[in-house]
């Protein structure tokens, strides 16, 4: 964020009167510093402004009512892609102000446009205008339409009739056209949306917001065995269609896939924490492994073949743990989000089921001041995790990375500037998005690196940061 004067001419209004030797045409300029969301104020003729020089790429667009959940649904245009425009597939689901006006948005937004930046960027300058995040819009100038398509992308939307607000949906790894929806009413349903992801991705003409039809369709499966709402599902990675749905009431039951696209949902749940299921995540590792967390503050680690008890249950938060996170590449790790802001790492390997004594903590942050609403780990870096939050923030980190006062001095050096970062200020942060309001949920897209997608109030974002680099695997790998 950059900080900027709101209004000019106001402020060149309010110089001493009778100075002369002041310009009418020159604003002082401010040092250089570290904004800090959240800590410091802006001044009465202040206001932030998005660098657009911090992002390769950055969108926003919105399908109508404001979505609480979606998922990044996989396609078959290339498993690592890295080349401008992109084109990506979601599933979403509405918070309408009335039941019936809800519905499950499927949705393509293609021509993605961007620009791989430098790490050390050059001096700012005066062609470099503020970033447009209205509807559809995106910050890139011509000279990014030389590289990477043209500056606005194209929304194709259609929408399946969905009775009640979607809390959470969820689409299949294995088989991403199946999708698992928790609805408010406290029902699950799994449906096909084979035929409307075929129909987007034969067509290339852009539907205006609102003239989309509703399509009515009957869901594949619905089960009401749930005792209330809930808002914790996930599909298996290793078996495709096993799923775990989680409600706030205490409950988890397991789905297990049966012939001619049925399940079997055990009618026995899964018990021990004592107060609502918030999140759920299947192990990357183990077909029987699952990790719960709730409202109690508890995380629990789960083995289908034991029982229907925690193999492992410990206390993880002082408050509600929200949301939960296994890491893909590095197995042994799970992030948690609670409602206090803060957010922790643990190493599983360190969790005993005979004490009660936790020792897994590897890493505790607390630089959010109001509740974690989403956590995920990138697909593509084992060290590196997305936190979003109720304050507003969308927070990417590294924990590999540690405070090197003689890099930071070369990176000074380089960009001549004289930036002091606040000492309290994480080394691990490795970037700040801001300027959507009451985040609920954000995922990394497992097929282009380093682009991230959140959901809030506002509607979407898809942003890339010029200063996540993965590293890729070598070409036949």
């Amino acid at each position: 964020m950059v900080r900027s004067i709101k209004n000019p001419k106001k402020a060149k209004r309010k110089n001493k009167k009778g100075d002369e030797s002041s310009s009418s045409s020159s604003i002082p300029s401010m040092p250089t510093k570290v904004w800090q969301p959240g800590v410091d104020k802006l001044g009465e003729e202040e206001e932030l402004d998005c660098d657009p020089t911090a992002y390769n790429s950055l969108h926003a667009f919105h399908i109508g009512w404001p979505c609480l959940s979606f998922d990044v649904v996989r396609d078959s245009l290339g498993l690592l892609r890295t080349d401008f425009p992109h084109t990506v597939y979601f599933v979403a689901g509405t918070q309408a102000e009335k039941p019936d006006w809800n519905s499950i948005g499927i949705f393509k937004v293609s021509n993605v446009s961007g620009k791989q930046r430098e790490l050390v960027p050059s001096k700012t300058t005066a062609g470099d205008s503020d970033m447009d995040t209205d509807n559809s819009d995106s910050d890139e100038d011509s000279e990014d339409e030389e590289e990477g398509g043209s500056a606005t992308p194209v929304l194709q939307l259609r929408k399946v009739a969905h009775r009640g607000c979607i809390n959470r949906i969820r689409a299949m790894t294995q088989n991403p056209h199946i999708c698992a929806s928790w609805s408010d009413a406290g029902y699950v349903q799994i449906w096909d949306f084979s035929t409307h992801l075929n129909a987007l991705a034969e067509s290339e003409t852009e539907v205006p917001r609102g003239a989309s039809s509703v399509f009515n369709q009957a869901p594949l499966f619905n089960f009401k065995g749930h005792k209330d709402e809930g808002y914790a599902i996930d599909w298996s990675p290793r078996v495709a269609g096993r799923l775990v749905t989680g409600d706030c009431k205490n409950c988890i039951h397991l789905w297990e896939p049966t012939s001619g696209a049925t399940w079997n949902v055990d009618a026995t749940p899964f018990t021990g924490h004592t107060a609502s299921v918030e999140d759920l995540q299947w192990s990357s590792t183990e077909d029987h492994v699952f990790a719960s967390c709730s409202v109690d503050g508890h995380i629990a680690i789960w083995d289908a073949r034991l029982g229907k008890s925690p193999a492992i249950y410990f206390k993880a938060h002082n408050a509600d743990v929200n949301v939960i996170s296994w890491n893909r590449l590095a197995s042994v790790m799970l992030a948690s989000g609670s409602d206090d802001g803060t957010f922790s790492i643990r190493d599983l390997r360190l969790l005993s089921p005979k004490s009660e004594e936790d020792k897994s903590l590897v890493a505790h942050f607390q630089y959010h001041k109001h509740p974690i609403t989403s956590i995920e780990w990138s697909p593509h870096e084992a060290s590196t995790l997305s936190v979003s939050s109720s304050d507003n923030q969308l927070t990417i980190w590294d924990l590999s990375l540690e405070k090197d006062e003689e890099e930071e001095a070369e990176f000074k050096a380089k960009t001549k500037e004289q930036v002091n970062a606040p000492a309290d200020l994480p080394p691990q942060l490795l970037f700040v998005h801001q300027g959507q309001k009451d985040l609920k949920e954000l995922h990394w897209h497992a097929q282009i690196p380093g682009m991230i997608v959140s959901t809030a109030s506002d509607g979407f974002n898809i942003l890339m940061p010029s200063n996540i680099q993965s590293t890729l695997p070598s070409e036949g790998v």
